[in-house]
């Protein structure tokens, strides 16, 4: 019998939603007891969601209409299979409007969606997840092309590994209509179609050339202008014939661009094994991937049926229930990360001491109740305290705005973009200021993302300052209620920590003004803290503070005073 999130050993049901440029699709599965998984439904609905969008960088209202009216549809259908998860990912054309807002909140509140926002190689990470899944990969590595409506993504990877992920601002529905329009009933012009894959061609120079230096062995094409390309060759053509995994070659290929672009688009529509909904962009897919198949020197692909955005969700989806398998996102995410940082020339040895005492005090705090964030607040407070200083490979001074625009911009594999602005802003926190407001400019988050960064930013803030001098001087930390609305902070000292104390002291009133609390610090024997937390389950009780303290630093006035001090502490 399987297991699902909540541990009431019964079968889950998982539903994903992959919000398309052209198109909403949904998979609802149901995960057995191996990890294995039976497919429930499968729903595709056209909603031209980036007609007009990507001239304007704005999502037509008509469009937003249209998507949030399907995906409520098929919102409803997957919890009336019982789906308890609903897993939503937005692609190209929402990713680039500036008005994407607007959808994801609708979503939310009137089909009941959280909405991921995912990069374009996030998309082809997905994408080549889901090939991973769905054929069995050696060493050797292969090549995918994916062509959807607004962009076109790249990977090339082997059983374990992602060796190449790209995302190419080329997707048949924009460059259909930004070349001849989508309402074009005339032929296209062999001249028009040799324009179509020099502009392609150009787009793509540095993908192929990087997919010609892998070596793949063989390559696969997943999206549904690939497949359909596929479906005109094997029934108009008489190629090979169609199924789960059809063979198309650049020979056919050429074929099909020919046929379908030479007869008007009432014609085309009507030709064997064409889709009509596609017939109006179909030509500048096929431009595409001609283009992409001669520059990278591929003979032929095979094009795979589910094997898209959606299956890549489900796939990570199957990993985190299936026992002793690693999870293979925040594999992506944490490898992602440390490229960051080292690619920025991150100090390691300090970034990992300023991550633990964040860890420390996220977890302190909650054992007290003095925050309800979860797991997932946890690992980007984590994430944000090993990039929060990479900015100074810019300029030490502002070096927190440098981080903010590193991390904003960094295209981090494993994370969605609202997740990626989180890190960026808590960065951002982790120097002068209590929340996002003192930043106006880079003010992406919606209130409740902002409020969360800046709870989070707050633990940053004192994680850094306990680490002020680099040498790892506060070996544990803890924030703990001290009676009423005060807070207390416990440092167990590795050294000399006074540069430290001295750090936090300084700080305090933006720090009280975080927390919404009054602070005092506690520096603790660490020896006889360690005894006694057998008896109290971590964090001290208000009476035993100062019976085993070393300094206490009252944050209640500007200057460093020190008492309590007892002549029987080292």
């Amino acid at each position: 019998m399987a297991r699902d999130g909540s541990g009431d050993g019964v079968d889950r049901v998982v539903g994903c939603l992959d919000i398309g440029t052209n198109a909403v699709r949904l998979l609802v599965a149901r995960v057995h007891a191996d990890a294995s998984y039976s497919i429930v439904t499968q729903q595709r609905e056209q909603v031209r969601l980036g007609v007009g969008a990507f001239a304007t960088h704005t999502l037509t209202p008509e469009a937003i209409e249209r998507a949030v009216s399907v995906c409520s549809q098929f919102a409803a259908l997957a919890r009336s299979h019982g789906a308890r998860h609903l897993i939503a990912a937005a692609t190209s054309a929402t990713r680039e409007a500036a008005n994407q807002g607007v959808l994801i909140a609708r979503l939310e509140r009137e089909a009941g969606v959280h909405v991921r926002v995912v990069s374009g190689r996030e998309e082809a990470r997905l994408i080549f997840q889901a090939l991973r899944h769905r054929v069995g990969l050696d060493e050797r590595p292969v090549a995918c092309i994916d062509i959807g409506g607004g962009s076109t993504e790249i990977a090339v990877g082997d059983a374990d590994r992602d060796l190449y992920l790209d995302s190419l601002k080329l997707g048949s529905l924009r460059l259909a209509a930004d070349r001849f329009g989508l309402d074009r009933e005339a032929p296209i012009p062999g001249d028009s179609y040799r324009d179509l894959k020099r502009s392609a061609a150009v787009t793509a120079v540095y993908a192929v050339r990087s997919v010609s230096a892998l070596g793949v062995t063989a390559a696969y094409g997943t999206s549904g202008t690939i497949r359909n390309l596929a479906a005109v060759a094997a029934r108009a053509l008489g190629g090979d014939a169609e199924g789960d995994e059809t063979l198309l070659t650049l020979g056919d290929l050429r074929k099909v661009a020919k046929l379908l672009r030479s007869v008007p688009l009432v014609e085309r529509r009507q030709v064997s094994g064409m889709s009509p909904e596609r017939a109006d962009f179909i030509v500048a897919g096929a431009a595409i991937l001609e283009a992409l198949m001669e520059g990278a020197g591929l003979g032929q692909l095979r094009v795979l049926t589910q094997c898209g955005v959606r299956e890549g969700l489900l796939d990570e989806q199957l990993e985190a229930l299936e026992p002793g398998r690693p999870v293979h996102r925040r594999a992506v995410r944490d490898l992602s990360v440390a490229k960051l940082a080292r690619a920025c020339g991150a100090d390691a040895r300090h970034a990992a001491q300023v991550a633990t005492l964040a860890m420390q005090l996220f977890d302190s705090a909650a054992r007290t109740r003095l925050h309800r964030q979860g797991d997932a607040e946890r690992e980007l407070l984590d994430h944000a305290a090993r990039l929060h200083d990479i900015g100074a490979i810019v300029a030490y001074s502002e070096h927190h705005l440098h981080s903010y625009y590193l991390v904003r911009h960094s295209d981090l594999l494993g994370f969605d973009q609202d997740e990626i602005a989180t890190i960026a802003t808590i960065t951002l926190l982790h120097r002068k200021a209590t929340s996002a407001a003192r930043y106006p400019q880079h003010a992406v988050l919606d209130r409740r993302s902002a409020r969360r960064a800046a709870r989070l930013g707050v633990l940053l803030r004192i994680a850094e300052l306990l680490d002020r001098g680099h040498v790892g001087a506060v070996r544990e930390a803890r924030l703990v209620r001290s009676g009423g609305d005060a807070v207390r902070l416990e440092i167990v000292p590795a050294g000399d920590c006074r540069l430290e104390q001295w750090g936090v002291e300084s700080r305090r009133p933006a720090l009280e003004k975080a927390l919404g609390r009054t602070l005092e610090i506690v520096v603790l024997d660490g020896q006889r803290l360690a005894a006694a937390d057998e008896g109290t389950g971590g964090g001290l009780m208000a009476s035993d503070a100062d019976a085993r303290c070393v300094g206490v630093f009252d944050l209640g006035s500007n200057a460093l005073s020190r008492a309590g001090r007892r002549s029987s502490t080292p």
